[in-house]
């Protein structure tokens, strides 16, 4: 079928041409803006979920609502770097938030003060050793985010911010994606100004996603984070609603899927967003059309696997070292599910202490997470059928024996 008319968007944080499965997570999102709007207290939101399951998409789904309401937004996608680097972003982000609640023109008091704060905030020094602003603010001067400490500091600009939005019946949503990389003393912060913002009654609050370890990272941040949050999880669709996003999408350019077609497609991708897209993307190019059927589904299956593993598979494994990845496949090779800490070492032939090094630079980087105590499964699903594919045979990289110190 004509490739210019493929409805499906294979693409990181991508809307697809139907969106269907998230109607629960947007009336939250929903009910916390119209609680906060009312002067009432609403808890935040951190989506939880493996990768492809659309967190991105909801986040922006969440931002737009957001935005037609007339709430500024504070827009990050969290990687790992220092607190300077984190104070930058936020920096850059919340002033162009502050200029979205009101022109500089129009400011009262609390604006000018959100300004001076926020100039504080930013304060930093150069390579001459001379303290240098991001965002200069003559006529109004605040040194309330100047301590150094993030998480003080952070909390008066939050503070401010949101009292110059109150003035202006407007709010602030923080917007953070893969918020799981952000550093302890980080989350810490942005939890403490959250909870601040809480207690003083103001419009602010925080809508993230993050992969399933971020309720627990949370929970050791800060203790109230549990009360502070709720933890909306996300995963595969419904078989129903699966059906709805492929077939949706092709009736949208006037072609349709047979029911064997769909049937297989399901159980193919295991019903997850991104594989549905991937799967229908590579379907288009095969099929005749207008009626997809099981045959153009199995004949795109070697194009759909190979993408994946080129591209969604591969970069996560070309991460991991020879240890780590011995690692993975162990996992593999006792099955999806997620997987006992001895078993993995077993099959090893080492104890879990030697393997629990490994085994924690694996959940830091993001490629597993551990859904119970002493259990660790992998943060992509299928990714277990990857390993198999891609490292046919289980190898144990040998341990080199540490050298003995020569005695002094």
């Amino acid at each position: 079928m004509d490739p210019l008319r493929n409805p499906y968007t294979p693409n990181a944080g991508a809307t697809p041409a139907v969106v269907v499965g998230r109607d629960d997570q947007v009336q939250l999102f929903e009910l916390l803006l119209a609680r906060l709007e009312k002067g009432r207290t609403e808890q935040s939101l951190i989506v939880t979920g493996l990768r492809g399951v659309g967190k991105t998409v909801l986040l922006r789904e969440f931002q737009k609502r957001a935005s037609n309401r007339g709430w500024a937004i504070v827009d990050l996608e969290i990687s790992k770097h220092d607190d300077a680097y984190f104070r930058r972003q936020i920096g850059q982000t919340v002033r162009q938030a502050l200029l979205s609640i009101s022109p500089r023109a129009r400011w009262g008091e609390r604006g000018k003060r959100a300004a001076a704060v926020l100039r504080s905030f930013t304060l930093t020094v150069d390579a001459n050793g001379q303290l240098t602003a991001g965002w200069e603010v003559s006529d109004y001067d605040d040194e309330s985010a100047q301590t150094g400490d993030l998480t003080l500091d952070l909390t008066a600009l939050l503070t401010a911010v949101g009292e110059a939005a109150q003035d202006k019946d407007k709010g602030l949503v923080l917007v953070f994606d893969e918020v799981q990389f952000l550093r302890k003393e980080q989350l810490e912060a942005v939890i403490a100004a959250i909870h601040k913002c809480v207690q003083r009654e103001l419009p602010v609050t925080l809508v993230a996603a993050g992969l399933p370890q971020i309720a627990e990272l949370a929970g050791e941040a800060k203790s109230y984070a549990e009360r502070l949050f709720k933890f909306p999880s996300i995963g595969e669709l419904s078989a129903s609603d699966a059906r709805t996003a492929l077939d949706g999408a092709a009736r949208s350019e006037d072609a349709n899927y047979d029911d064997d077609a769909l049937d297989f497609a399901l159980e193919l991708t295991g019903r997850y967003p991104y594989f549905l897209q991937e799967l229908g993307y590579a379907v288009w190019g095969v099929a005749d059309g207008p009626t997809i059927t099981l045959a153009d589904v199995i004949e795109a299956q070697p194009t759909y696997e190979a993408k994946l593993d080129s591209s969604f598979f591969r970069v996560r494994l070309d991460r991991a070292t020879e240890l780590e990845q011995a690692y993975m496949r162990a996992m593999a090779e006792l099955g999806p599910e997620p997987q006992l800490a001895g078993d993995v070492a077993k099959l090893l032939g080492r104890t879990s202490q030697q393997c629990a090094p490994t085994r924690s630079t694996l959940i830091e980087k993001g490629l597993l997470y551990t859904p119970s105590h002493g259990y660790a499964a992998f943060t992509v699903p299928h990714f277990d059928q990857f390993m198999m594919r891609s490292v046919p045979n289980l190898k144990v990289p040998t341990i080199k024996p540490r050298k003995k110190r020569s005695p002094r």
